[in-house]
């Protein structure tokens, strides 16, 4: 990679984490990812060669820790890792405020779009109970049409294949739709007013479906106020 030839730090910092995916990775694993096929699965278009670049790198600067469990390695966000998620977490509000995607058929994704929202459903909604939910695609590519959600004990398990638990809510929509939901452009309870989104079910674990699937946390920052910046000059009158 070629340098900024520069010794200002945000010349430094941006020659290691404006490399192509590598501020990706970073959101992954501040995310809770921690094994390689787990980034894999919130970064699906990078090849392994480099996902695996892209870690080494990250490892070289300080900036995770790699160690070995049974027979895995996992990556862990150091220190000066830790540091990165105001950055990531601004960069992520600012996006959903200046930058957003205009949903074409390139930026939408069925695997990661049930991904994330995967590992930010509330638990606590269902916690009590065993509740699966299965999530129709019919626009989406062949293979990726059909989703079920387990939520059982506090736990969320992801399956592209029918895990053979009765189904308490069919939740059908566009892939379009869906994404506009948990990207915070709209409510889940607004599509499916609409006739956008349709929920078929169990009437009461439908009312508390919103709840539980919430939205997108870095689009949920984005809609908070964006706090005030102040500039001081310290050119002299």
């Amino acid at each position: 990679m070629l340098g900024y030839g520069q010794f200002c730090p945000l010349a430094q910092s941006t020659q290691l984490l404006c490399e192509r995916w590598t501020l990706l990775v970073v959101r992954e694993l501040i995310a809770g990812s921690t094994r390689f096929s787990e980034l894999q699965r919130g970064l699906p278009l990078i090849s392994p060669t480099m996902l695996s670049r892209r870690l080494k790198t990250l490892e070289r600067a300080g900036v995770i820790q790699t160690s070995v469990a049974q027979g895995h390695s996992v990556y862990e966000l150091s220190e000066a890792g830790r540091e990165l998620r105001p950055i990531v977490e601004l960069l992520g509000a600012w996006g959903h405020r200046w930058a957003r995607s205009d949903l074409s058929e390139g930026d939408l994704d069925a695997g990661l779009l049930m991904w994330d929202m995967r590992r930010s459903i509330n638990p606590d909604v269902f916690r009590n109970r065993q509740v699966v939910v299965e999530f129709e695609y019919p626009d989406a590519p062949k293979g990726a049409r059909d989703w079920w959600l387990v939520a059982r004990e506090g736990d969320i398990d992801l399956c592209l294949h029918d895990p053979g638990y009765e189904v308490d809510l069919v939740v059908r929509s566009s892939l379009r739709a869906m994404t506009r939901v948990w990207i915070c452009e709209q409510t889940l309870n607004e599509a499916i007013r609409s006739g956008e989104i349709r929920v078929l079910g169990n009437p009461e674990l439908a009312r508390r479906l919103q709840d539980w699937l919430t939205a997108s946390p870095l689009s949920k920052l984005g809609t908070r106020p964006a706090p005030e910046v102040v500039w001081k000059s310290t050119d002299q009158a």
